[in-house]
């Protein structure tokens, strides 16, 4: 490891933290890199499942896009 990072946490996410490396054994700095990576690969694929969303909310056009009879908002 050659990366520090240094963030402030509210009190009651530290205890939590601090509670989770009691429960397990390992150390916190552990802990957080674990949290942080399941978290990055979580969102990560969340993309990748749906490349399409890429695309969304990025095309033009009429609000209305039915000919039919009936159909049409009017």
């Amino acid at each position: 490891m050659s990366n520090t990072l240094t963030i402030r946490l509210p009190k009651d996410l530290l205890e939590r933290l601090r509670g989770v490396a009691r429960r397990t054994g390992l150390p916190v700095g552990r802990v957080v890199r674990q949290s942080l990576e399941s978290t990055l690969s979580e969102n990560g694929n969340k993309t990748e499942e749906r490349p399409w969303m890429k695309y969304a909310g990025t095309i033009k056009g009429s609000p209305d896009l039915s000919s039919r009879k009936g159909f049409s908002r009017r």
